[in-house]
């Protein structure tokens, strides 16, 4: 080892979040290739990297070392205020693992960082360093560390008590850390370092404390920086990191401490001491309790499977019980009872309490013990699921079962196993969010100092691709390559976009997953704290910690779940026997809704391409929603139109082999299913199903040598089975393209019950089921909206809130769907329950003086009743809403003193009692006499407490102009980046911005009747259109649609007002009549209603004649005004879809049947 010189023991990888800049994979190589023995990775006080660090450096053949930079407390870690001048109150201490004891009092040590002395950032202190310094080498950091620091502020003497400190602590394994990289401070801070290393005998060791790979690095490392600063390369006075912050190769530093060789050589005395060897493969599984009567967890799992096999077959054939049997075998004998325990119990726990169980999720649902045990509600015999796709007896390998909880109850099931397993053994994991190809681009423009317009363009001109690279983008896109190659600040943009391009950017708590140890987490994982909400988590993200042999389980939360509960307890009110899980599979409505296409709230079948497809596709079997649940993602896309082209007959059905037609009957000759292509690798190739499943997984990572081994195996195996030899490698062929994105059948059919069952409701019981929808959805506007727009649509009218009808939430009436008061912003559940128990005991409210003596003013207060009132909830009692906002404080002051009285035994109001003046009094208030709100107030109010307008629309009077000329909002997110649109609706929000050039532009939110979208008015539109741009104003916009981090939004080229829109873009007058109906007495009617109104826009007569061609006829003598007054005859004459505009004539081809209708009209 000596030989090569020199060892790094502090540097920062991208986990040193958006500080340090080094991917660990190229730290671990550069440090090979520079001939260095040994590396360090020493991250701001997390040990994120660790693992991938500890297997960079194996593979490249150097060791690795762990370390960690930490914060140190400057007093305690409890306390939380400013020391020494520092607002975070901590200094910077290097600390390196020697051994398996210093590994994990390191991991001990950051963990407490963050549970315990978490204050800007993780804070150790100096009485967790005793507790946990055994097996740790310490070094005394960069100029920010205690010692230095001290040098700096206080002087040599004061800095030699911290080192005496710290020489305590560590002992012989205390080093004064010396470097040199050109800051101002360094000279007086190295000094003092070497008066103290003569004086104190501690030895030196000089370290580079690098934060980018290379020296060509350090402007991109700038970016970096002013990303996480959220400055500007341009701005003075900001943070800036020297050029020399790079990983140096040895003869670099020799030549930088040539005075000082033995503080470089000193970096091999300390590699040799650190020799941390980590195991991967042994689980550490969490002991589950066997109850008594029980000698084993595999004989407890064995006789629940049983058990759970009666339940679930009335009747049970061999095949069945062969099935578990074996897998009861290879469960048992992979050692996985204890996990299958695991998941059972609380997966019983949740069912048992009566919180909601999903189906299945992933490939678990092809356990037939799974689904015995109650842990899957999917019956994998029925849809014939494969257990080796879940669990593969020729290669040993964690299984995976994910469990959906309704959302609203998910936390109790957590709770459970916190509570069975112990607090400290149980953790939620961490997750990171990385700078991809757009956000990076859109990141460096910014901190460049480009205009937001311009960066925009440029991070478009990435494709949006999953896996898209800069490097692919910029091989595809001859702009991107142009800018590439320049040398200005566009050239900038993609040199360091590239350079910083999939950094880890921040981290977060994964939605789902959760850790279960068999003792405390850190003896095997160290912990971090979300510094927001102040969750725990683990340090390694979920591969890392199954890597180290931990219990990974993720309990996710589906709303879905949550959704049909609400929708099964509102259906039971009127039906006590009602039982969702005993619904037929062969609904004949439920189908056709499907048919139709209305799946708006239908879980994963409600996007406009996937209803479009299913109107055409008419399903009529469980089999078809699986399929096209599996079809509908990128890639088996393509195939949706053959598969309903088979399906219909329009495609005829063709198999390759007689062999296949079983395993492909069901998706008419398509592979869809991942357990397709292992039953064609057993049933022609002669495979094994394990066998087989590495097959599927060896094709989906498509590595060339791996592939052609398969090859020869599959080819083979089909002619020894008397498959030729071409049709064998064609089916290879195909099986290959398939393969890449085949789907898990077993999670597709989980969540496609699922999808039937939401859709049952909806088309059984509509009113409960939109009920539940939005009772669910009653916090996100956008998402109302659109529901309310599927409730017009069905004919369900949505009733405004009524604090004599409403309860918390939407509920079903004789009259369509009452709104939930609870829905009301500013209106709390407790308030709602409280106004609902009154009115229940005691009978409906009539006034509203009533109203505020019945309540409990305790639970309901003046900013509820405020809110009720405007939101229309009090229409129902006397006056209109001005006069009772009027009125309210002096209604809710007699009420106050009228309760205060009551419960002094007094009076009551409106409840008997003694006949006194008081009384007298209070009875003979009247509401004021005042003007009554505006319709554009009173909606206003209502759009802002309920999300929606309950008493009109300020848009009702645009409601043709909005039809005839612009498309839907709803519908941009069915259309591809660039498409050109035109929309039109109510501006409900401006937020004016100014790019970095001063140029103002702004982002404006526009809402039609159905939803509602986003519109984008860069510099030159902004500049043009500024005064339109008034909130509650009403526009119609031309533009394109652009999408940007996964969300369309429309790029603004035009805009107009609505008012005069008509007259302006009309060019003919649509009037739609039945052929059966018309005769002279119409015709002159209509001639002559029409003749009052004249102007320059054609008038179109469309005859309807009952499924024939229609027939369509201009009028050669009247041209029309579309004014109001035509068009609102027009409905009074012919019924309210008669009439409508058209901004461009698609010229029919006019077929004339008689003389009379050109003559009359």
């Amino acid at each position: 080892m000596a030989s090569a010189g020199f060892v790094h023991l502090h540097g920062h990888s991208e986990y040193s979040l958006l500080d340090g800049g080094c991917r660990v994979q190229q730290m671990a190589e550069t440090a090979a290739e520079l001939g260095m023995p040994a590396m360090a990775v020493t991250d701001h006080g997390n040990l994120f990297g660790v693992i991938e660090h500890y297997k960079a450096c194996k593979e490249v053949g150097i060791k690795p070392i762990i370390g960690c930079e930490v914060y140190v407390a400057i007093e305690s870690r409890h306390l939380r205020k400013a020391a020494r001048g520092l607002a975070h109150a901590s200094n910077h201490l290097v600390l390196l693992a020697k051994n398996a004891t210093g590994y994990r009092n390191l991991t001990k040590l950051v963990s407490k960082g963050y549970t315990e002395g978490y204050y800007y950032n993780p804070r150790v202190d100096k009485e967790l360093l005793r507790e946990y310094s055994e097996g740790l080498v310490c070094l005394s950091a960069c100029v920010a560390g205690e010692v230095p620091h001290m040098i700096q502020r206080e002087g040599v003497a004061e800095a030699e008590k911290v080192a005496r400190e710290f020489m305590e602590i560590f002992g012989d394994d205390y080093y004064l850390e010396i470097q040199r990289h050109g800051i101002d401070i360094e000279g007086k801070v190295n000094d003092g370092l070497l008066r103290l290393h003569k004086k104190l005998g501690v030895p030196l060791v000089a370290t580079n404390d690098f934060h980018f790979l290379s020296a060509d690095d350090h402007a991109a490392h700038d970016a970096l920086i002013c990303i996480q600063t959220g400055k500007n390369i341009g701005d003075e006075n900001r943070m800036c990191y020297p050029e020399g912050l790079y990983m140096k190769s040895p003869d670099e530093m020799y030549k930088l401490f040539d005075d000082l060789p033995d503080a470089t050589e000193r970096t091999l005395e300390i590699a040799e001491k650190c020799d941390v060897e980590l195991e991967f493969g042994t689980m550490h599984m969490p002991e589950f309790p066997i109850p008594q009567g029980h000698d084993s967890s595999e004989g407890y799992l064995v006789n629940l499977a049983k058990e759970g096999l009666g339940k679930r077959y009335k009747t049970i054939d061999s095949e069945v019980q062969e099935r578990l049997e074996y897998e009861l075998e290879v469960i048992t004998k992979m050692g996985f009872s204890g996990y299958f325990l695991i998941v059972w119990d609380f997966v019983n726990y949740a069912r048992e309490s009566g919180i909601s169980v999903g189906p299945g999720r992933g490939s678990a649902a092809g356990s037939l013990v799974s689904y015995c045990l109650g842990i899957t509600d999917t019956d994998p015999i029925k849809y014939d699921l494969l257990f080796e796709r879940f669990l593969n007896p020729e290669r040993i390998s964690m299984p995976d079962i994910d469990i959906d909880f309704a959302d609203v109850d998910r936390d109790k099931v957590l709770k459970y196993v916190v509570d069975k397993y112990g607090e400290n053994n149980v953790s939620q994991v961490i997750t990171f969010g990385t700078m991809g190809a757009k956000a990076v681009v859109r990141d460096v423009g910014r901190v460049l100092g480009m205009s937001f317009g311009e960066v925009d363009r440029i991070a478009k001109l990435v494709p949006a691709e999953l896996k898209m690279t800069i490097d692919k983008a910029v091989d595809r896109v001859p702009e991107l390559q142009q800018m590439a190659e320049s040398r200005d600040e566009k050239g900038q943009l993609i040199d360091y976009a590239r350079r910083l391009e999939g950094l880890a950017r921040h981290a977060s708590v994964h939605a789902c997953a959760v850790i279960i140890a068999p003792s405390d987490l850190t003896d095997y994982v160290p912990l971090y704290r979300a510094p927001k909400d102040g969750r725990v988590t683990t340090q390694f993200d979920g591969p890392t910690c199954e890597e180290v042999g931990l219990l990974k389980m993720d309990f996710l939360g589906l709303k879905e779940l949550s959704l049909m509960d609400e929708a099964a307890r509102l259906i039971r009110l009127h039906q006590p026997d009602f039982d969702l899980d005993k619904i037929s599979w062969e609904d004949r409505p439920t189908f056709e809704l499907f048919g139709r296409g209305e799946t708006i709230g239908v879980f994963q079948f409600e996007s406009g391409g996937m209803r479009e497809y299913l109107s055409k596709l008419k399903p009529d079997n469980i089999e078809d929603i699986i399929a096209m649940n599996a079809l509908y993602r990128p890639g088996p896309m393509e195939n949706i139109p053959t598969f309903i082209g088979r399906k219909h007959g329009q495609i005829e059905v063709v198999y390759d082999h007689p062999k296949l037609e079983p395993i492909l009957e069901a998706t008419y000759g398509i592979i869809v299913y991942q357990e397709q292509v292992m039953r064609i690798a057993r049933d022609l190739a002669g495979f094994s199903m394990g066998q087989a499943d590495i097959l599927r997984k060896a094709m989906g990572k498509k590595k060339p040598e791996e592939m052609a081994k398969m090859k020869k195996d599959f080819v083979g195996g089909c002619v020894e089975n008397g498959v030729g030899k071409k049709i064998a490698e064609k089916l290879f062929a195909d099986i290959e393209v398939f393969a890449g994105y085949a789907f898990n059948k077993s999670h597709a059919a989980c969540y496609s019950e699922v999808a039937y069952k939401n859709a049952y409701l909806k088309a059984n019981y509509s009113k409960e089921y939109m009920s539940a929808s939005l009772t669910m959805d009653r916090n996100n506007t956008e998402r109302i909206t659109i529901l309310l727009d599927d409730c017009r649509r069905m004919g369900i009218p949505v009733l405004p809130p009524d604090v004599n009808e409403s309860t918390l939430y939407f509920t079903p009436t004789d009259e369509g769907i009452r709104y939930g008061m609870a829905a009301i912003k500013n209106v709390g559940e407790g308030a709602v329950q409280s106004i609902v128990d009154t009115r229940v005991q005691d009978g409906p409210y009539r006034t509203l003086f009533e109203f505020c003596e019945r309540i409990d003013l305790k639970a309901v207060n003046r900013r509820v009743v405020e809110s009720l009132v405007a939101a229309g909830a009090l229409d129902g009692v006397e006056g209109h809403r001005a006069q009772k906002l009027e009125a309210l404080d002096l209604a809710l002051r007699v009420a106050q003193k009228a309760q205060e009285q009551r419960e002094k035994g007094q009076i009551s109001l409106f409840g008997g009692g003694d006949e006194s003046a008081g009384t007298v009094e209070l009875e003979g208030h009247e509401l004021p006499v005042v003007e009554a709100w505006s319709e554009r107030e009173m909606l206003a109010k209502e759009r802002e407490l309920l999300g929606f307008y309950v008493s009109s629309h300020p848009l009702k009077a645009y409601v043709r102009d909005l039809r005839s000329f612009s498309t839907p909002l709803r519908e941009m997110e069915n259309q591809r980046d660039g498409y050109s649109m035109r929309v039109g609706g109510l501006v409900s929000q401006v937020r004016k911005l100014y790019d970095k050039r001063g140029q103002a532009f702004a982002f404006v939110t526009l809402e039609d009747m159905g939803g509602k979208g986003d519109v984008a008015f860069f510099s030159e539109a902004f500049a043009s259109f500024e005064s339109l741009l008034e909130e509650d104003s009403v526009i119609m916009v031309e533009g394109r649609v652009s999408e940007r981090n996964g969300r369309l939004s429309l790029q603004a080229e035009k805009a107009m007002p609505l008012d005069g829109i008509r007259e302006k873009m009309t060019k003919a007058v649509n009037v739609q009549l039945l052929y059966e109906e018309v005769d002279d007495e119409l015709l002159q009617n209509l001639k002559a209603h029409c003749s009052r109104y004249e102007g320059d826009c054609e008038l179109l007569l469309h005859l309807k004649n009952d499924g024939e061609k229609d027939v369509v006829i201009r009028s050669r003598t009247v041209r029309v005004n579309p004014c109001d007054e035509l068009l609102q005859g027009l409905d009074d004459m012919l019924g309210n879809v008669s009439a409508s505009l058209t901004a461009q004539i698609q010229p029919p081809a006019i077929q004339v049947r008689e003389e009379r209708w050109r003559n009359r009209a």
